[in-house]
C-alpha cells in the first residue's frame, strides 16, 4: 500500500520523499517504530480528540515534558534524549 503509485504521487506533489525500510530489515527504523508505538499506547490510544489542534497540543506535550526530558532510552545509554543531547554538546565543546 505504501509502494503504491497513487501514495507516490501524493507524496510528490506535497514535496514528500518516501521512507521505507530495506526489504526484510526489519532493525532499519526500529528507533522511530518504539517511539511512535509508545506515544499511540501511552497518549493516542487512550484519547479521542475533539479537533486537531487538541491532539497536535497533547502530542507535543507527551514529547516535550514526558518522552524528552524523562523516559530513559537503551539506544542512548540508559539516557533521557534531553541528557544524551546535553551531554553530547557537552563533549563536543571540551574537545
Amino acid at each position: 500500500q505504501y509502494t503504491s503509485s497513487d501514495w507516490r504521487s501524493f507524496l510528490k506533489e506535497h514535496n514528500m520523499e518516501i521512507s521505507m525500510s530495506r526489504k526484510g530489515n526489519c532493525h532499519d527504523n526500529a528507533v522511530a517504530e518504539s517511539f511512535f508505538s509508545l506515544l499511540k499506547k501511552d497518549r493516542v490510544k487512550r484519547r479521542i480528540y475533539k479537533t486537531r489542534e487538541e491532539a497536535r497540543s497533547e502530542i507535543f506535550e507527551y514529547i516535550e515534558y514526558f518522552y524528552n526530558p524523562k523516559r530513559n532510552h537503551g539506544t542512548n545509554g540508559g539516557l533521557s534524549p534531553n541528557e544524551y543531547e546535553r551531554q553530547y554538546y557537552q563533549k563536543l565543546e571540551s574537545v
